[in-house]
């Protein structure tokens, strides 16, 4: 379980987090995201279509206990990461494309992770709280708004709280494997293989799905690639966050396993995709024309 220290070191990393996002986007960023609606659309289609669908296939086909199953749900109905920021300029993707499509993600989920919740919830027969996760959503907008506002009074300041909002989101990783794993070691030990299927098939089924979908509608591979990694890197600490702050106890404990064993897994997963992706940057693609879209 996660104590009261624990919860309050959660909420000011996720508050960090959330405040450098906000530190990369200026208003000319959403008058370009306004101009390509088309690119708002594979976001939103790719992190709200299919990643829930996935997730709603993996609670049912897969035999897991109920507060898992809610957990697969919630992982899955998050917002692109930051994290997947970072992976797409190591898979030379489009960068700019991949932080259009994190922030799109981050600010349309206020009102689309509890829609998809709701039905995907209502499908499986499943009670989620979902007045809690709406506040939480809310709330993690305030340092998004303050991040722009610092980028906008000093550039130089707004750029070090972008890169220290970046660096947090993987720090949250070595955070879990120091504080959250060794003590539920027993509770990972007795956790089924189809939880440990879950997590790391949520985050491989939606970079493959992601990156065919981004092909099959003909886009340059650079932004290919961005898509795909955008679509399968959720943003795990706010899963975690969410989690904490709308369940107690043991229960808790149970729906937090997926959003945990994801977040560790991902890393790896990106990671080998990564090397998969900058193989296949070769200078003939390099001579294809190039756009945010």
């Amino acid at each position: 379980m996660v104590g009261a220290f624990e919860q309050a070191l959660l909420a000011l990393m996720i508050f960090v987090i959330m405040l450098g996002m906000g530190a990369s986007l200026t208003p000319r960023d959403f008058y370009l995201a306004l101009r390509r609606p088309y690119g708002l659309a594979i976001g939103v289609i790719s992190q709200y279509g299919f990643m829930p669908f996935i997730g709603f296939l993996l609670a049912t086909l897969l035999t897991v206990p109920e507060t898992i199953a809610i957990g697969i749900l919630i992982m899955a109905c998050m917002p692109g990461g930051t994290t997947s920021n970072i992976f797409t300029y190591f898979s030379k993707g489009n960068l700019a494309l991949s932080v259009l499509m994190t922030v799109t993600s981050t600010v349309t989920g206020v009102i689309m992770i509890p829609l998809v919740l709701l039905l995907y919830a209502t499908a499986l027969d499943l009670n989620i709280p979902r007045e809690n996760i709406i506040i939480t959503l809310v709330l993690l907008l305030v340092p998004v708004g303050i991040g722009m506002v610092l980028r906008k009074i000093n550039a130089n300041v707004g750029a070090v709280t972008e890169f220290f909002g970046s660096a947090l989101a993987l720090f949250f990783i070595a955070f879990l494997m120091v504080s959250w794993i060794p003590r539920n070691w027993q509770f990972l030990l007795e956790t089924s293989g189809a939880t440990y299927l879950a997590a790391i098939g949520l985050g491989a089924v939606g970079i493959t799905i992601g990156y065919g979908f981004a092909r099959a509608l003909k886009l340059h591979p650079r932004n290919a690639r961005t898509v795909g990694l955008e679509t399968g890197i959720q943003n795990g600490p706010l899963a975690v966050a969410i989690i904490v702050f709308t369940f107690e106890g043991t229960e808790a404990q149970a729906v937090m396993a997926v959003p945990v064993l994801y977040s560790l897994f991902i890393i790896i997963v990106a990671s080998i995709v990564t090397m998969i992706f900058r193989r296949a940057n070769t200078a003939a693609e390099q001579k294809m024309p190039d756009s945010l879209l």
